[in-house]
């Protein structure tokens, strides 16, 4: 094991957390920007805004990491094309300066979701969505920055000591606190945030470079996922709302599911599928 540590940007995140939970007694450093971190015996925690390209530089510069993995990410709101893509590039630029590898974590809203079949590794992006396009901008700049990357392409993720948002929403939808629909036609691979930190920690130690799908291995609907969240919970499924992208006339994708097979083919880590880890709704 190098005496360099591990460093895990957006540490006080959902996977972030679960990441730094799972670690084991590697050294260990992480980013946050504004909520406190616990204290944890041999982690360093470092105040950073991906935002800021030379505080970037600068921390990794201090801090010599033998590895990355860069979690930090905004899905909207102000700021969040520049965390998303700038703060990604920065990372990127910074980690190839230091010698480190780099996992950079992706999306698989990346694409417009109009392939029948799951997306493969070698399927270029074709976001449609202002997310899709800056995560498909960010892996651009990573790739160019740091050519050794991996560039980790995942979907919703759930489970772990919290709930996800993903969680959240079709809890109180069962609940009746909310009328939210949930498509039937929006094809996802939902993966438990303690099996995708497991496989992410897996590949620190790997050499895999490019482009690797991480998701659960089985293909679900939005819909389905949250009736068999709520079934987990004990709630009846009957206050989930059933509605498509297609009959509300949106514009975003369909079929986001991943190919998992080379995944699967490499690594120890199991990626189960929702109906495994929750049952049948």
């Amino acid at each position: 094991m190098s005496d360099r540590p591990l460093l895990i940007t957006g540490g006080t995140g959902y996977l972030g957390a679960e990441l730094l939970r799972r670690a084991g007694d590697r050294p260990l450093a992480a980013t946050y920007l504004s909520r406190s971190p616990r204290t944890v015996a041999g982690l360093e925690w470092v105040q950073l805004d991906v935002r800021d390209g030379d505080a970037v530089a600068a921390a990794v510069e201090q801090l010599q990491p033998a590895a990355v993995i860069h979690t930090a990410y905004r899905q909207d709101g102000e700021g969040a094309r520049e965390t998303t893509v700038d703060g990604a590039a920065s990372v990127a630029q910074a980690a190839r300066r230091a010698g480190a590898r780099l996992i950079h974590m992706s999306s698989d809203v990346i694409f417009d979701g109009t392939k029948p079949a799951p997306y493969g590794e070698g399927d270029p992006p074709s976001p449609i969505t202002a997310y899709g396009r800056a995560k498909a901008e960010a892996e651009r700049l990573v790739a160019a920055a740091h050519p050794d990357a991996l560039l980790v392409r995942t979907s919703l993720i759930y489970g772990g000591d919290g709930r996800s948002r993903h969680e959240e929403l079709p809890l109180r939808a069962a609940q009746g606190d909310t009328e939210l629909g949930f498509f039937d036609d929006e094809l996802r691979c939902p993966v438990l945030v303690g099996e995708l930190a497991a496989a992410l920690l897996e590949l620190v130690d790997r050499s895999e470079s490019g482009v690797l799908n991480v998701a659960g291995r089985e293909v679900v609907s939005r819909y389905e996922f949250a009736c068999l969240v709520a079934g987990a919970a004990g709630l009846p499924a009957g206050g989930i709302r059933r509605t498509s992208i297609a009959s509300e006339g949106l514009d975003r994708p369909g079929n986001c599911a991943l190919d998992t097979g080379r995944v699967a083919a490499r690594l120890d880590t199991v990626l189960h599928g929702a109906r495994e880890r929750l049952g049948a709704p």
